[in-house]
Formats: structure tokens, C-alpha cells, sequence
């Protein structure tokens, strides 16, 4: 809200306490596990990773932590790859330099947007590689692994093989001229990097060749049985793209696929004979969940393993440019280990945020960019809030920058900000700064039905990661005490029936507690000032 002071004290622990100890699943208690989809540390973030992972995990882990569910929210950067080892070439540095550096960046754009974190970490770790290589092994002795002779990209020029990410070409689905080797960033198709049209080396812009090369293939064909019941027991839970998606895909018949590349910036494949091969980092990524969670805390295997016996259910926050890694891929992995892993519960996956018609996208600057925001002068949760009223959750939406600026007036200053500026005021004015008794009438009961509907279908919709349209619900709380208070009009209440302009203001700042509390996962900040600062709760 406009002019809110950003030096108060952050009483959100009131509400959604942190623990000071890693949390661990516990019988009979809801045991979520929270993740947003790794963002890669070749540039800083843009705000459609923002919204699309971070924010609205960030949203949901905060609302599970008011309901007292044992929720735990981890997410961290993905750090292997081309997609470093390409930045890391084109700024002249080393790999490792470039994940230190946005790491570091990352981290604090996503603090300044307060996005909460139980753990944030990193894949480039000890622990990572272990975990990775563990489930590797697993899967190696469960006979789930092929090896296939393929057709891999050689640049003559500078004598080497060019992992996905170091070519590019034409899209052999929808034209666009700059795919990856892996994905069409336009269109989201996934790619085989020998269909791309026009070849060309990202390193030098030669014209590579196609040479034969030995990888090492996931036998996805022979899990297609476990994977379909899985999605089959799993995607109502899913958003709709989520599901849509992954059922056209396995409708046309899982293949095997390639899991390890031609790089030296990976995790090494820990078999003989392969040493000069690193896993695809759509292999290692994910596992990443994983393995961010064994840094959380040493009782991991209790958040990832047997999960009937501990009762736990993971909640993944991605875009639907990952759909098929989280839905696909990373369950194939866990299965093809005949191992009993905790597998997805929830996939919410947002569509794309636009600037004029375009995707955001990283690699070509498109779009606007945390470090933009960070330097705007607009406070975080302004932000936050235009951000979660237009998540693109059923279909593309455009960034307008106008349209922050009058939603930020329309919803926060005048319907928001008025409601509880003109109790507060009201309540200071005529009673001293103190909530007077309250005497309800048969209108504030047929009110109270009224926001336990809103109360009721609020809590409906974020249940099942219905993020925008718990936020309208929320501020349908605001309008409805605007309504209230012009109608019962305690200015001219006090002067003849002052116990009844006493319940009408008690009432009133119910409502705005209320409110704020709805409000606490979307604008943290100005929720806490609300309870604390205007309302002036007591803090214990």
C-alpha cells in the first residue's frame, strides 16, 4: 500500500512460525513438502520465473504455515549444465564463478521480494553429486539403463562435441529461428537436437556435423505401465495444463531417453568407461529436490522415502515449459529404482507471463527482470500483488506496467487501504484507540455468514493452489466492509446511539484482522502493518 513504512518490525512469525529446528513429517499432521522449480544461474531472474515458482510457493508454503499444517518449502539454484557452461564462456569466467555470482544474485532478489524460504540452496554440492549418483547406481542395478549408439553434434572448428544447449537452429515445429537443443523456448516443444533446422554452433556460429556417440538411455519405454498408474492416481491434483499435457505426452508412447551429454560442467557418471560423460542436467535437476532436502536436514529419507509410513505430500510450483520434467521425467527416475520414493502429489503449473504478445525469456532479455523491480522504487509487496492478481494460471498473460500502477490504487490504496484507514481512524477517534464491546444485531450475523463464505471458499481455492482466485476472494473481504461500513455510517451513529456505533467498529476492525490474515501469504508486509501497526494487536 501507498506509504507504508518499511522499518515496522515482521510479526508474521505470530502467524506462520518458522521452527528453529528442521522439520521432520509427524504422524497425523499434514506433512506438505513445498517446492518451486530450480532456476537456472545463467542470468538473474525475470518475473515470469518469479511468479511462476518462487512467489506462488512462497504464497502457499505461507498459507500451509497459518493452518498449522508441518510444511516445508525448498527450492535452490540449478547450476550444472550448458545453459552455466554457455554464460560462463560468453562472460570469460569459469563455471563455477558464474553459479557463485548468481547464486548470490538470485538469493537476493529473491529476499527482497520476501519470498520465506525454509532452505535455499545449491546442486553444485557434495551432497548433490552423492544423491544423484545413489539414485543413479539404483537405477543401474535395477536394469533400467540402455546404451545407445547416437548421432551427436561435432564442431570441426574447435574439436568437440556440442551438448544441447552449444546448438542452435530452426524449431522442426514451429520455425522459430533461435531453438535450443533441447527446447524450443518460443513454443515449448521438446527437441531432439539432430531435428533442428539450420544447425549452427552457439560457440563459434559454424556449421557442425553429425558424428556417431556412445550415451547412456533410461529404459522410459519398459516404465511406461508404472508411469501412466502413477499420473493415473496423481493428476487430478494437477492443474489443468499439467495434466493435459502430460496425458498427450505418454498417449504418444514413452521412448527411451538419453541421460548423460558431452560436458565437462555436470555430475560425473559414476560408471567405467564413461568418464568423459556428465548427466543431462534434466537428469541431476531434479534430484535436486532431493538433495536440497538432505541440506535442510540429515532425517531427509523421512520427507522422500516410504511415504505411507510418513504420511507426506509433495507440492510442486514450476512453469509449463518444465510440465514434462516434473511429471514425466522426475517420477521415471524415482521408479526406474524399484525403490519406494515419495512422488509428486500436486503439480501447479503457471502458463507463460508476456510482454507485448512475448514470452519473458532470459537467454534473449525479454521481459522485465527482479533486479528491475528491486530497483523501481515500488515497494515488494505492490509487486507481489500484481504479480499473484495476474498469475497465468489458465492461459498466457501480459505484463502492463500501467495496469500495476492502477490495481496497486484501485485494490491495495482505495478498497484496502480506505476499509481499514477508516476504522482504525474511526476507532481512535470515538473510542480512543480501543476496540469497543460489541453487541451484534441480526446484521451482524447475516454478516458473519457472509465471511465464513468467504472464509470458506478462500481457503477452497488455495487448497488447491488456486492462487489468483484466492487473492480476489480476499478482497472481496475489503469491498464487503466498505459496503458495511457506509451503510451503518458510525460518524452519525456516535452522536445518538454510541453502543451501537461501538459494535459497528468492533466489528469492522474484526473484519480488517480478518483481512490481514487472508492477505499475510499474498503482501506480507503490509498484512503484518494492518495487525500490528494500525490495528495494533499485541504481538504475543
Amino acid at each position: 500500500m501507498e506509504g507504508l513504512d518499511q522499518t515496522i518490525p515482521d510479526y508474521s512469525g505470530v502467524f506462520a512460525p518458522k521452527t528453529a529446528t528442521p522439520k521432520v513429517p509427524e504422524q497425523g499432521k499434514r506433512n506438505i513438502l513445498i517446492t518451486s522449480a530450480l532456476p537456472y544461474v545463467n542470468n538473474t531472474p525475470h518475473l515470469g520465473n518469479i511468479i511462476g515458482c518462487v512467489l506462488s510457493g512462497d504464497v502457499y508454503s505461507r498459507y500451509c504455515r497459518i493452518r498449522g499444517y508441518n510444511s516445508v518449502f525448498i527450492s535452490g539454484t540449478d547450476e550444472y549444465g550448458t545453459a552455466t557452461a554457455a554464460r560462463a564462456r560468453s562472460e570469460g569466467v569459469s563455471p563455477q564463478e558464474i553459479c557463485d555470482k548468481y547464486h548470490k544474485l538470485h538469493k537476493e532478489i529473491y529476499e527482497w521480494f520476501e519470498i520465506d524460504f525454509d532452505f535455499f540452496g545449491r546442486t553444485t554440492s557434495a551432497a548433490h553429486t552423492e544423491i544423484t549418483q545413489q539414485i543413479f547406481d539404483s537405477i543401474h542395478q535395477n536394469n533400467n539403463l540402455a546404451t545407445q549408439q547416437i548421432d551427436s553434434w561435432f564442431c570441426e572448428s574447435h574439436g568437440s562435441f556440442l551438448a544441447d544447449r552449444f546448438i542452435e537452429g530452426t524449431c522442426p515445429s514451429c520455425g522459430f529461428a533461435e531453438a535450443r537443443g533441447d527446447q524450443c523456448d518460443y513454443c515449448g516443444t521438446l527437441i531432439d537436437s539432430t531435428q533442428l533446422k539450420n544447425a549452427r554452433c552457439k560457440v563459434c556460429g559454424g556449421v557442425p556435423s553429425l558424428k556417431p556417440r556412445n550415451h547412456l538411455f533410461l529404459r522410459l519405454d519398459s516404465l511406461q505401465p508404472q508411469v501412466e498408474e502413477f499420473v493415473a492416481s496423481s493428476s487430478e491434483s494437477w492443474s489443468i495444463n499439467a495434466s493435459n499435457q502430460t496425458s498427450g505426452f505418454l498417449r504418444g508412447g514413452l521412448q527411451p531417453r538419453c541421460i548423460t551429454r558431452d560436458l565437462r560442467w555436470g555430475v560425473p557418471v559414476p560408471l567405467p568407461g564413461w568418464e568423459d560423460k556428465v548427466f543431462y542436467v534434466w537428469f541431476d535437476a531434479p534430484l535436486g529436490y532431493i538433495s536440497l532436502t538432505s541440506a535442510y536436514t540429515d532425517q531427509w529419507e523421512r520427507w522422500w522415502k516410504h511415504p505411507a509410513d510418513n504420511q507426506v505430500k509433495v507440492v510442486q510450483f514450476l512453469g509449463k515449459d518444465n510440465i514434462l520434467f516434473h511429471s514425466v521425467f522426475f517420477p521415471s527416475y524415482l521408479l526406474a529404482t524399484g525403490q519406494d520414493w515419495t512422488l509428486v502429489s500436486d503439480i501447479s503449473a503457471t502458463e507463460y507471463l508476456t510482454a507485448n504478445g512475448q514470452k519473458f525469456n532470459k537467454g534473449r532479455s525479454v521481459g522485465l527482470f527482479g533486479h528491475q523491480a528491486q530497483d523501481s522504487g515500488i515497494q515488494p509487496d505492490v509487486w507481489r500483488y500484481y504479480l499473484l492478481s495476474i498469475r497465468p494460471e489458465t492461459s498466457d498473460t501480459d505484463f502492463s506496467f500501467d495496469d500495476l500502477v492502477a490495481r496497486n490504487n484501485s485494490d491495495l490504496a482505495d478498497t484496502v487501504g480506505n476499509f481499514v484507514n477508516r476504522t482504525s481512524k474511526l476507532v481512535e477517534l470515538y473510542f480512543n484507540s480501543a476496540i469497543p464491546e460489541c453487541v451484534p444485531s441480526q446484521r451482524e450475523r447475516d454478516l458473519e455468514v457472509e465471511v465464513d463464505g468467504i472464509l470458506s471458499r478462500y481457503c477452497e481455492k488455495l487448497e488447491h493452489q488456486q492462487l489468483r482466485d484466492g487473492l480476489k476472494i480476499a478482497i472481496s473481504l475489503a469491498h464487503l466492509g466498505n459496503k458495511y461500513i457506509q451503510e451503518t455510517q458510525p460518524w452519525l451513529l456516535v452522536k445518538k446511539d454510541r453502543v451501537r456505533c461501538g459494535t459497528v467498529l468492533s466489528t469492522c476492525a474484526s473484519l480488517a484482522n480478518q483481512l490481514a490474515v487472508l492477505l499475510l501469504p499474498y503482501i506480507p508486509f503490509s498484512a503484518n502493518k494492518i495487525l500490528f501497526d494500525i490495528l495494533q494487536l499485541p504481538t504475543s
